[in-house]
């Protein structure tokens, strides 16, 4: 009989060394923590292409009509001149023309589409050409207007608009920074013609307008 009672002594004392332990270890660790959730992963946005916009804008690239009538005629604080310009070519320029007036590409494409008959002469003389120019590279010199090459000017211009003073005469070259049209411009209208368009913003102006 005391041996059975010392068993269940033994066996008691075990339990609760072991309740203890267990206890002591839940204790030390903490509650037992649950896995993390993996966080989501993001959606990507898919990248949306610039589109036309009303004046020919595209939504974050190249300016629209309206902008790049603005920049054909930012003032620079350069005073019109009537006589030829015999400095640096490539410089601002004014932002009229003595007898004649600026045309924006607006101005060129509103001309384009009325297919109002003119005249486009090239003074620029780059790879890069508006359509159906005529070359004239060597109007842009300097001098007189009684010098051989106002001679030369009165017969090609003459010639491309076969006597007819009041044909729009269109003369560019490079943009606003560029003063060979200009000169070109300033030889016609010392020539007689009543109808000289300055085309300032030039090729560059041109190709940011999206035309070819």
């Amino acid at each position: 009989m005391r041996r059975f009672s010392t068993w269940l002594l033994l066996a008691a004392a075990l339990t609760l060394g072991v309740s203890g332990i267990v206890h002591a270890q839940d204790s030390f660790g903490g509650p037992r923590k649950m896995p993390a959730k993996e966080a989501p992963k993001p959606t990507l946005k898919p990248t949306l292409k610039p589109t036309p916009t009303a004046d020919g804008a595209r939504a974050g690239g190249a300016p629209g009509l309206d902008q790049l009538t603005q920049m054909e005629r930012a003032d620079y604080g350069i005073p019109a001149s009537r006589t030829l310009h015999n400095g640096e070519m490539h410089g601002p320029t004014p932002s009229s023309i003595p007898g004649g007036q600026v045309v924006t590409t607006q101005g060129m494409l509103d001309l384009q589409r009325r297919k109002v008959p003119h005249v486009i002469i090239d003074v620029l003389g780059a790879p890069e050409q508006l359509p159906n120019a005529v070359p004239g590279v060597w109007l842009a010199q300097p001098g007189s207007f009684t010098d051989p090459v106002q001679t030369r000017a009165v017969q090609l211009l003459q010639q491309v608009t076969q006597g007819q003073r009041d044909v729009p005469l269109i003369f560019y070259c490079r943009s606003p920074y560029c003063w060979m049209s200009y000169n070109a411009a300033l030889r016609a209208i010392n020539a007689g013609y009543s109808n000289v368009l300055w085309y300032r913003g030039g090729v560059e102006s041109w190709k940011m307008a999206g035309q070819r």
